[in-house]
C-alpha cells in the first residue's frame, strides 16, 4: 500500500486545509466522512481512526466477557494502548504526516 505513505507530491493545500478534520478523525472518526469526504488527507486519517475505534471496541468487548483476566489485564492494558495510538495519530495528523499507526495502520477500510 505505497499510496498510504506520505510523499512530497501530496497536495500541501489539502493537508493544511484539512488538518483539523484529520485530528478529529481520531476522536470521532465519522466527522471527516461527513465534512471532508473529498480530501485524501482527511480520509486517510478517518480510516486510521475507524480502525482504531474497531480495535477499541474489540478490546472492550473481549475485556468485559473474560472474567478477571479481562477485567484486570486486557481492559487496562488494551485501553492504554488505544490511548497511546490516539495520541500518535493526533500528532501525525497535526504534523501533516500520513504515518500509519503501529501494528494496525496497514489495514484499509475506507477507500
Amino acid at each position: 500500500m505505497s499510496s498510504d505513505k506520505y510523499t512530497p507530491s501530496d497536495d500541501s493545500a489539502d493537508i493544511e486545509k484539512n488538518k483539523v478534520m484529520a485530528i478529529l478523525a481520531y476522536l470521532i472518526f465519522f466527522i471527516p466522512l461527513l465534512a471532508a469526504r473529498d480530501s485524501k488527507y482527511a480520509m486517510y486519517h478517518a480510516n486510521q481512526g475507524l480502525i482504531l475505534f474497531l480495535v477499541a471496541l474489540g478490546v472492550n468487548i473481549v475485556g468485559q466477557i473474560i472474567p478477571f483476566l479481562g477485567w484486570f489485564i486486557i481492559l487496562p492494558l488494551g485501553n492504554l494502548i488505544v490511548f497511546v495510538f490516539v495520541v500518535l495519530g493526533i500528532i501525525n495528523a497535526a504534523g501533516g504526516q500520513r504515518k500509519p499507526l503501529p501494528v494496525i495502520g496497514q489495514f484499509e477500510i475506507l477507500k
